[in-house]
């Protein structure tokens, strides 16, 4: 016994770390404790059930039980992405895991930080089909930015640090913790901090000073430039930044969809959202460009169209934090890697220093005449149904820029982030690269736990919600006062609009019978402890949407009844080149030089 506590008292004088004996469960819950986290979404099940018990007895870490491994990820994502913290998930083995799969894929696209944390069977039943048993490190290793499997309790705590260090590090996205069921039962020599061992790992966040000076040139220039934004500045945090660039040289900027709000809609120097479903002016100022300030951008095809017809007549400056994106798609005279708020900050420098500024006189007239020729714009129906562009309208006007608002996929996330006004960095929460059906409500949920002073709205299509729709007990059980927006137009929307455009209206099972109420989303959200309520005409969007914000102690689901052949408009089709945009069903903007 003498032994032991001069052990322990040799250590604290020589401020070596403190070691206690415990299991390897209890190590993965203190050492969730230490890296800061407070909440995890999951559901426990037989491999990962030894580290519930010691879960039960922490004070710090909040964990959200579930109805789907599914909301559990997209939770995590949302949670994540309101935040910027890591956001983190918890599943069994086998089912558990592979139902994070799609989560995991979706962050993964989106370079959301997040850490998934699985049960296994125990190690010696590896590889010999146990009951509950997939090999989710091998299905995942193409779609998480790093994953590990531990069998030995030692290597938990060391494991977690490095998990958290890799998911919020460099690109941020999901990383993979599976442990085998024996390494959280056995017992082991819990110490904090551990030494972490990342050999090669060492993302570059500092830009090249001979690249920021090459970009300063080809900026100063140029005659027709753009910053071409995405998701990698608000990632950055580089919002201010990106602002105070963009009037100090008078560039024109447009965001994506994974950019939404990073730079303020309402700003005159906004062209608006490039890409299938972008406005007129944003990519006609991408197609008529000499030169792309291309932050934080994959140059994806939704933006690009056909890619030998991009930007033509442009040279590229590339700044991006992961060097295999640079380049990938399309050649960069200028390849920057490095952190997109360093590369703004030390851009910022370089044309002060400089002292002169390009003239755009010509390129401002051209640009301002694409937003005043072809604003958004959308046909209300003769029938007095509701149109669903003006539900979102009436969303941006009577609940503001400031609140959280998500999305998944189709034509409801297309009209959010077409008519709703962004004006702050992280405030459109959506699944872009991945495109993933069912992500809006869970993810509203994770962004509401997160933030829980903001108001956060999930806007959903009637398909969309029926995918993950049994969130809503998660919700209401742990008090989490979201709003959701159905925009129920009976359809799979946007199938229906590519068989109406595409497919000579030869509707084949994209209709989805809820406009007979299939099922009733009012009497649904009830069911679930939520208020429901319907509106199906415009007269009355403003009533409904008001009632529902002055509700705050339950979620309310609202169920907007729009017609089915509401249309999501510009388009750009699949494959065709930018310069082929119609803002209407056979009608193009009349380009420069064109008759």
């Amino acid at each position: 016994m003498g032994h032991f506590l001069c052990r322990q008292a040799c250590s604290a004088t020589r401020n070596e770390p403190m070691t206690e004996q415990m299991t390897g469960a209890q190590a993965l819950v203190r050492a969730l404790e230490q890296v800061g986290v407070d909440t995890v979404f999951g559901i426990p099940g037989g491999a990962i059930l030894p580290a519930y018990d010691p879960l039960y007895d922490s004070a710090k870490v909040r964990h959200v039980l579930v109805r789907h491994e599914q909301g559990a990820g997209h939770a995590a994502q949302g949670y994540a992405q309101a935040t910027g913290k890591v956001g983190v998930c918890m599943a069994t083995s086998g089912p558990g895991a592979t139902n994070l799969v799609t989560p995991i894929s979706d962050a993964y696209m989106d370079s959301v930080p997040m850490v998934a944390i699985t049960g296994q069977v125990v190690s010696s039943a590896i590889g010999t089909d146990a009951f509950q048993e997939a090999d989710i490190s091998g299905i995942t290793m193409p779609i998480t930015k790093h994953n590990f499997l531990i069998t030995d309790p030692e290597d938990i705590p060391r494991t977690i640090m490095e998990a958290f260090h890799i998911a919020s590090t460099g690109r941020p996205g999901p990383v993979l913790v599976d442990i085998s069921k024996d390494a959280l039962t056995s017992t082991m020599n819990f110490q904090w901090p551990p030494v972490m061992r990342l050999p090669g790992y060492r993302p570059v966040t500092r830009p090249h000073s001979k690249q920021i000076r090459e970009a300063a040139k080809l900026i100063i220039e140029a005659k027709r430039p753009v910053l071409y934004v995405g998701g990698g500045v608000h990632r950055a945090g580089a919002s201010a930044e990106l602002l105070e660039f963009a009037e100090l040289m008078n560039i024109p900027v447009v965001t994506t969809l994974m950019a939404r709000g990073t730079f303020p809609d309402s700003h005159p120097q906004h062209m608006g959202m490039p890409g299938m479903h972008g406005s007129v002016s944003a990519v006609g100022a991408l197609q008529k460009s000499d030169l792309l300030i291309a932050l934080g951008v994959r140059f994806d095809d939704r933006v690009t169209g056909q890619l030998s017809t991009f930007a033509p007549h442009a040279k590229v400056i590339h700044a991006d934090i992961d060097p295999a994106e640079i380049s990938k798609n399309r050649y960069a005279d200028v390849p920057i890697v490095g952190d997109c708020k360093e590369v703004l900050t030390d851009l910022l420098t370089a044309v002060r220093g400089d002292g002169r500024k390009g003239d755009y006189t010509e390129w401002w007239k051209a640009l301002n005449a694409y937003k005043q020729t072809y604003p958004l714009g959308y046909d209300n129906f003769e029938d007095g149904s509701l149109a669903p562009q003006y539900v979102m309208e009436r969303l941006s006007e009577l609940v503001g820029p400031d609140a959280i608002y998500t999305a998944g996929v189709g034509q409801h996330q297309m009209w959010a982030a077409q008519f709703i006004g962004y004006e702050n960095p992280g405030t459109f929460i959506n699944s872009g690269g991945a495109g993933t059906m069912g992500f809006a409500l869970p993810a509203a949920m994770g962004a509401k736990m997160g933030r829980p002073d903001s108001v956060v709205w999930a806007i959903d299509g009637d398909g969309c919600f029926q995918m993950t729709n049994q969130e809503l007990a998660t919700c209401t059980i742990e008090g989490v006062p979201i709003k959701v927006a159905i925009i129920n137009n009976g359809n799979l929307g946007m199938i229906r609009q590519w068989q109406r455009l595409f497919y000579n209206e030869r509707y084949s099972n994209s209709d989805l019978q809820t406009a007979q109420r299939i099922p009733d989303f009012v009497k649904l959200a009830e069911a679930y402890g939520c208020v429901g309520l319907r509106c199906e005409r415009p007269e009355d969007v403003d009533a409904t949407i008001q009632k529902a914000m002055e509700i705050n102690d339950v979620p309310v689901v609202i169920d907007f009844v729009v017609h089915q052949d509401a249309m999501v408009w510009p388009m750009v089709a699949a494959g065709t080149s930018n310069d082929d945009i119609q803002f209407a069903r056979d009608m193009a903007p009349v380009w420069d030089g064109e008759d």
